[in-house]
């Protein structure tokens, strides 16, 4: 019984201390991630309700949904790896700018209003009624980040 409890705070401390290198690691990302994940989950839940509601749910389009959200994280893991190449290629070049991961941190906002947008529409379908304002913020939320990050990529 001892040693269980000596090989559980073995594991605990563990993934604890892998949770913070991850964290240190990640940095300013870690509340957007937080949140997409969030959102993911609502927008799986939401969308289920709608299919549910419309008479059409299907494990398969359930599946195909999970996988795209793993494609999500693929997606921020990619622009997490282009930060950190570009920082570490200014830090070899001996330029003194600070860098961090600006381009996950972009991907990862533009993704948690996707997944706002998709989780009106669900909440639509199922009947609830959803302020047109509501909609036209987030939509407009999407366009000034991909027109941010055009404009920070034309400089």
């Amino acid at each position: 019984m001892e040693m269980e409890k000596t090989a559980e705070k073995g594991v605990q401390a563990a993934l604890s201390v892998a949770a913070a290198a991850f964290t240190a690691y990640i940095g300013a990302l870690v509340v957007p991630i937080l949140v997409l994940l969030i959102m993911m989950i609502i927008d799986y839940i939401s969308g289920m309700s709608a299919a549910w509601c419309d008479n059409s749910l299907s494990s398969k389009v359930g599946a195909k949904g999970i996988l795209k959200k793993v494609g999500y994280m693929a997606l921020i893991a990619v622009a997490m790896g282009i930060d950190y190449l570009i920082c570490t290629g200014v830090a070899n070049a001996g330029v003194d700018i600070p860098c961090g991961m600006w381009l996950g941190l972009v991907v990862s906002v533009w993704l948690i209003i996707n997944e706002m947008i998709s989780i009106l529409e669900n909440l639509a379908r199922i009947g609830v009624p959803v302020p047109g304002f509501l909609t036209r913020i987030i939509k407009r939320l999407k366009v000034s980040v991909e027109d941010k990050k055009e404009d920070d990529s034309d400089e």
